[in-house]
C-alpha cells in the first residue's frame, strides 16, 4: 500500500512539474532595454533602437516570439548618467521582472550596470558601449557584448596608421570611451610613435587650446605627422583643421562614425581609418535585408548603430532558440559562450573567455561623392576577426 501511495504521489508530482514547466514556457520573455534616450548620445540611441526592433522582427519571422513565448521589450532611459543607468537596470530586474537586459550607449553607464547584472544574476547584453574595461577588468560572467570594444577599434585603425616614421598625437574625450580607446590604440601600434595624448571634456565645443597643444607637440617632428581623433556625441573636434594644420604638415585621421557626423569627412579626401560598419561595405544576405527594410521604411540607409541594434537582436534570439525559450541564466550562459550568430557584418562569435563578440572591422579610405551629404568610407580591405590579436583583459 505504501509503495502504491508513493507511486501515486510521484506521478502527481511529475504531472505538476510538467504543468509548471509548460506554464513557464508560455510566459512572456521580458527584455529590458536600458538606453541613453536623452543626453548627448541621443542620435546613436535612436539608431540602436531602430536596429533592435527591425532585428527582432526579422529574427522571429515577424512573430516577436521564441518557442511560443512572446518577447516583451521594456524601455528605460538612463539619461547618459551612470548612477541613473545603475538604478534603471536594478528596477528592470526587480520591478519589471526582466529576464535579460540590453544596454547601454555610454561606456560610463554600461560600466555602472555591470555589478547590477552580477547582483541579480541576470544576463546583460552590452550594445554599443566600447570601453575595454567592460569585457576587461570590470567584467563578470553575466556580461556579453555584441558591440566592438576599444581594442577592436584600435587594432583595426592601427592597420591604417601604423607605419615607420609616423608621429601621432591623439585627441580624445576625457571619459572611459576616450581614455580606453587611446590606450588600446597606443598598445596596438608597433612602428608609429605616440608623442602626445590630449583629453578634453565630452561637452567641449571650443577646441582651440587643445589643438594648439597638439600642434606644438607635432610641428617639429620629422616624417609624417597625424592627429588621431576619437570622439562621440556633440562637439566637432575636426574644427581643428581650421587652424591651418597643413602649414605644419599635420594630417587628421579617425575611425568611422554615423552618417551625419561623416559629412565633415568630406573635407579630408583620402583619409584612412577603420570602421565598425558602413551600409555599403558588408556583402551578405543579412545586411541586404537590413538595408532594404530600412530604406523601405525610412527612405535612408541604415547607419553605424542600426547595425549594432540588429546584431544584438540576432544574438538574443539565437540564444533563446538554443535554449528553446528557457530564460534560466545558467542555461543562457551555456548556450551563449562560444556561440556564433549572423549579423549584418557577417558572423560574430562570443569568445568564451570574456564574452566579447569577435567580428570583422573595415579599413577604409575616404572618397567624396557629390551626390551624398556624407563622405564615403570606401573599403580598402576587410580585417577579419582572426587577424586581430585581441587581448583578453579580464581577471576570470
Amino acid at each position: 500500500m505504501k509503495s502504491r501511495r508513493w507511486f501515486a504521489i510521484a506521478v502527481a508530482f511529475d504531472a505538476l512539474l510538467v504543468a509548471t514547466l509548460a506554464y513557464g514556457q508560455g510566459k512572456d520573455i521580458r527584455v529590458a532595454f536600458i538606453y541613453d534616450k536623452t543626453g548627448p548620445l541621443e542620435a546613436y540611441v535612436k539608431q540602436t533602437q531602430t536596429g533592435l526592433i527591425v532585428g527582432l522582427e526579422y529574427a522571429t519571422n515577424g512573430t516577436m516570439a521564441v518557442a511560443g513565448r512572446k518577447l516583451v521589450l521594456i524601455e528605460r532611459d538612463s539619461q547618459g548618467k551612470p548612477d541613473v543607468a545603475k538604478l534603471q537596470l536594478a528596477a528592470a530586474y526587480a520591478d519589471d521582472k526582466a529576464d535579460i537586459a540590453i544596454g547601454s550607449t555610454a561606456s560610463g553607464s554600461s560600466l555602472a550596470m555591470l555589478p547590477v547584472a552580477e547582483e541579480y544574476k541576470k544576463i546583460l547584453l552590452i550594445e554599443p558601449a566600447v570601453a575595454d574595461s567592460i569585457t576587461g577588468e570590470k567584467w563578470n560572467k553575466y556580461i556579453f557584448r555584441t558591440g566592438r570594444n576599444s581594442s577592436q577599434d584600435a587594432i583595426s585603425n592601427a592597420v591604417a596608421q601604423d607605419k615607420p616614421g609616423v608621429s601621432i598625437a591623439t585627441l580624445g574625450q576625457d571619459n572611459a570611451f576616450g581614455r580606453d580607446g587611446v590606450k588600446a590604440f597606443k598598445d596596438a601600434l608597433k612602428q608609429a610613435k605616440i608623442v602626445h595624448e590630449e583629453y578634453l571634456p565630452a561637452a567641449t565645443t571650443d577646441f582651440t587650446a587643445g589643438a594648439q597643444r597638439l600642434i606644438d607637440k607635432l610641428k617639429d617632428k620629422p616624417g609624417r605627422k597625424l592627429i588621431w581623433i576619437i570622439w562621440a556625441g556633440v562637439g566637432s573636434p575636426f574644427k581643428i583643421a581650421d587652424l591651418d594644420l597643413k602649414r605644419y604638415g599635420i594630417e587628421i585621421a579617425s575611425g568611422g562614425n554615423i552618417l551625419p557626423a561623416m559629412s565633415v569627412y568630406k573635407n579630408f579626401p583620402g583619409m584612412e581609418g577603420a570602421t565598425y560598419y558602413y551600409y555599403d561595405i558588408p556583402k551578405n544576405p543579412l545586411n541586404a535585408v537590413l538595408v532594404s527594410r530600412h530604406m523601405a521604411k525610412f527612405k535612408t540607409p541604415p547607419d553605424f548603430f542600426t547595425a549594432g541594434g540588429f546584431a544584438v537582436a540576432m544574438a538574443l534570439v539565437t540564444a533563446l532558440k538554443k535554449t528553446n525559450g528557457d530564460t534560466n541564466t545558467d542555461a543562457l550562459i551555456t548556450a551563449m559562450e562560444g556561440m556564433t550568430f549572423d549579423t549584418p557584418k557577417g558572423k560574430m562569435t562570443f569568445r568564451k573567455e570574456d564574452h566579447q563578440a569577435l567580428q570583422s572591422m573595415y579599413h577604409f579610405r575616404i572618397k567624396v561623392d557629390p551626390a551624398l551629404a556624407w563622405a564615403v568610407p570606401e573599403l580598402v580591405r576587410e580585417i577579419k576577426a582572426e587577424e586581430m590579436n585581441l587581448p583578453i583583459r579580464n581577471k576570470r
